[in-house]
Order: structure tokens, then C-alpha cells, then sequence
């Protein structure tokens, strides 16, 4: 689903704030094959939903549940789009027949998400993780309504019993969940929400994620050193920076103040170690109304989980 929705970015003319770089250096280097994905999935309107799969797992069972899509599954999902009247390429047409052509599109989607998702993916997992905890910290202070509130208060309103949602012109209509519930999924990528009634297993909300930085793939896009140097994070195992982060691992969005009480020190001091933290890339932090809520990063709990090293 973060790929599907990253394609569309990449081919809008003015792509959301902060994401221009990423753009650049991701169109720079794709594939002509690449051209495949885009016309199924165009910057606007509907695309296949075999290629927009919500189900868990790594990027290469994702690819091969679409390599492996029933040939049945793939001509429904066609002509529910030419019913809508929805401009499909020629080729697309033989897709449920032409096994060489569903060879093709699986290797162009798996070009794509190594140019344009694996590169950045920890980074995303990072801030997906500060936000759901984020939601967590609405949930328990606002319950259901202060949780939905603070998705995104101009497009997502709880009027109880009904979630409206403000998605893309043209869409529009009501959706009955019939009890199914509604899987709420972050994006760093959907600049709007985004609605599937029909998922499986089960109906989902894409929304924007939370975060504050004006270019959030900036870290992950930084050049590592070509050669080995000294482990800058040896300074951060100090016994209360490390009592800070295990902390945090072990209750994912405490705050500042949480974090102070369960460590015995000052707020303050808190909040400087939580900065270097951050600064390190150990940890990601989400505000809640006044409020830091601190999430381990991937590189954090590596460093955590790390065997010592024997001399």
C-alpha cells in the first residue's frame, strides 16, 4: 500500500512539502520498466487493487503474492475499473492471460521498491511507530473521538455513530462496516486519507502519519562513511542515557516526565537525554498537545539488542 501510494507522489507535478528530494533522487535512478507500474497506478484515480495489498509481511512475500495473483483475481480487479470508466494501457488487457506480462509488472514493482521504499524503510518504520503511539496517548486521554479528532481534524470527523471522511473529488458515498471494524494504517506518503471499503481482511483508513520535520527522509537519504570510524552511539551507554532508552523500548510514547519518574531524575535531565537520543537517531519523538512522546527507533533497539562484544 506505501509503495502504491508513493508511486502516485511520484508522478504529481507538485508533490506534498518535504518531499521534493526524495522525488529527484528516486526518479533519477528508475528503471524504464517502471513505466509498467505507473500506468496502472496513475498519480490520480483508481488502480488494481491486487497491487495495493495491507496484508503483514516483508516486501518479497508482497511481491509474490501479487506475482501469484489468480488469473481470476486480476481480470475482476480490470474490469471493475473499466466499469468505472477508468483509462487502462493497451497491455493491461492481457494481464490475466499473459504470464510473461505478470512476470514484467512484479519485476518493475520489485525495481520500484528498492529505489523508492528500501532505502528509507527504517526511517519510515520509525516515524509510523511514534505515531501509533501518538494515537495511543489520544486514545487513552480523548477515548475514541479524541483519537479520530487528532487524525486529521480537517478531513476526519467523528460525528458518532459515523466516521466522515474527506477523501479525493469524486468520491463520495457511504460505507457500512457491518461490524468488520476499521483498520486505521499511518503514511508518511498519503497526503489525504484514503478509504477501501473491500480490503482484505478488513476495511482500512490510510491517513497521514504525525511528524514535525520539514523533510522527513532527510536522515535516511544522508551518505554513510565509505570507510569503518569509531562507533559515535559507544558515548551513549552511559548508565542513565541507557536506563532512558530501555525505558522507552520497554513503553513505547511515555514522556518526558514519565521517563523522569521511572529513571529517578530530573525532568530536565530527561529531556537532555532524550535530545541526544534523538539527535543519534536512537529514538523518534511525537507531540500530543504539549506533550513529548518518545518511540525507539530500529537503530535503537539494534543498539540494544546488540551481543557484547568479547576482546
Amino acid at each position: 500500500m506505501e509503495l502504491s501510494i508513493a508511486v502516485r507522489v511520484l508522478q504529481l507535478r507538485n508533490p506534498p512539502p518535504g518531499f521534493g528530494a526524495w522525488r529527484r533522487q528516486a526518479l533519477a535512478g528508475l528503471d524504464p520498466s517502471a513505466r509498467m507500474v505507473f500506468e496502472l497506478i496513475p498519480a490520480t484515480g483508481r488502480s488494481p487493487a491486487f497491487l495495493s495489498l495491507t496484508q503483514g509481511g516483508s516486501p518479497e512475500d508482497h511481491l509474490e503474492l501479487v506475482r501469484s495473483t489468480p488469473r481470476t483475481r486480476i481480470r475482476e480487479d480490470l474490469a471493475r475499473l473499466s466499469e468505472r470508466q477508468v483509462r487502462l494501457p493497451r497491455w493491461a488487457q492481457h494481464l490475466g492471460e499473459d504470464q510473461r506480462l505478470l512476470r514484467q509488472l512484479h519485476g518493475a514493482l520489485g525495481h520500484l521498491h528498492e529505489r523508492v521504499l528500501a532505502p528509507h524503510w527504517p526511517r519510515i518504520e520509525s516515524l509510523a511507530s511514534a505515531d501509533r503511539a501518538l494515537r495511543i496517548r489520544q486514545l487513552s486521554d480523548g477515548g475514541v473521538h479524541g483519537m479520530l479528532s487528532g487524525l486529521n481534524s480537517r478531513r476526519i470527523r467523528w460525528n458518532p455513530p459515523v466516521l466522515e471522511v474527506t477523501i479525493v473529488p469524486g468520491f463520495h458515498g457511504d460505507l457500512y462496516l457491518e461490524g468488520r471494524g476499521l483498520l486505521l494504517i499511518p503514511s508518511l506518503f498519503a497526503p489525504i486519507p484514503f478509504v477501501d471499503p473491500k480490503a482484505v481482511p478488513q476495511p482500512y483508513l490510510a491517513y497521514s502519519l504525525h511528524h514535525d520535520d520539514p523533510d522527513p527522509l532527510a536522515l535516511a537519504s544522508a551518505p554513510r562513511a565509505s570507510s569503518p570510524a569509531p562507533n559515535p552511539l559507544a558515548a551513549l551507554l552511559g548508565r542513565t542515557r541507557a536506563a532512558v532508552l530501555s525505558s522507552i523500548a520497554e513503553h513505547p510514547g511515555r514522556s518526558t516526565s514519565e521517563l523522569a519518574a521511572f529513571v529517578d531524575i530530573s525532568p530536565a535531565s530527561a529531556s537532555e537525554h532524550a535530545t541526544v537520543l534523538r539527535a543519534a537517531g536512537l529514538i523518534s519523538t511525537a507531540r500530543h498537545r504539549n506533550t513529548a512522546l518518545h518511540t525507539i527507533t530500529p537503530t535503537g533497539s539494534a543498539l540494544l539488542n546488540a551481543p557484547a562484544a568479547t576482546g
